[in-house]
């Protein structure tokens, strides 16, 4: 049910949608911000399972509905969305969402931009990269949102070690502890101001 007195949140995600949850969790009983719906591309993606176990609706598009109609723009327009967040979703966004929705489209990104960013670089081939050029840190990068593949102004950074010792799925939960610490504090900061913040610390 439409809870007008709150401040909306839709989320997209492609995969297991671990973010999501955290969001879902965090929001669940906030007195001034709620989860209005979760999207994906993809049908077998839990974090539509995730949404489904906290009643928030789960809708599923594929590639030509997103980028060759207005029927992901309605639908998304429906919820009333203060801010959307993608959360592990991997297709770029196209300009009509982008321009529907200015300075409130978000992306978690798992590595720290401007360096391990772009087209295919998400999940496990990010913290690969990392290890294979010897990096003494990684950590993540929140964002806003343009027209290119992690591109847009940086809202938050967190930085974790990268060990001598790490594989990229050590890595990779280091990073993720990281993703679920920041981003529901950051999507509750934006939220809760009027203005968009430079800069969290």
């Amino acid at each position: 049910m439409a809870q007008p007195d709150k401040k909306n949140i839709v989320i997209f995600a492609s995969g297991s949608g671990s973010n999501a949850q955290r969001l879902l969790e965090h929001f669940e009983h906030h007195p001034g911000i709620r989860v209005a719906a979760l999207f994906s591309n993809n049908p077998n993606a839990y974090a539509l399972k995730r949404a489904e176990t906290y009643q928030v609706p789960a809708l599923l598009f594929n590639r030509d509905t997103f980028y060759n109609s207005d029927k992901v723009l309605e639908q998304v327009k429906s919820f009333n969305p203060d801010l959307i967040v993608l959360a592990g979703f991997l297709w770029l966004v196209p300009a009509y969402l982008l321009q529907a929705f200015p300075n409130k489209i978000i992306n978690i990104h798992p590595a720290l931009l401007p360096k391990y960013g772009g087209k295919g670089m998400h999940g496990q081939h990010v913290h690969a990269a990392v290890l294979a050029a010897g990096e003494p840190e990684s950590g993540i990068t929140i964002h806003s949102i343009d027209e290119e593949y992690d591109k847009g102004e940086f809202i938050l950074q967190k930085r974790c070690p990268v060990l001598p010792t790490d594989t990229p799925e050590d890595l990779a939960a280091r990073v993720l502890q990281l993703e679920h610490k920041y981003l529901p504090l950051v999507v509750e900061r934006l939220l809760s101001e009027q203005e968009h913040p430079k800069n969290l610390r």
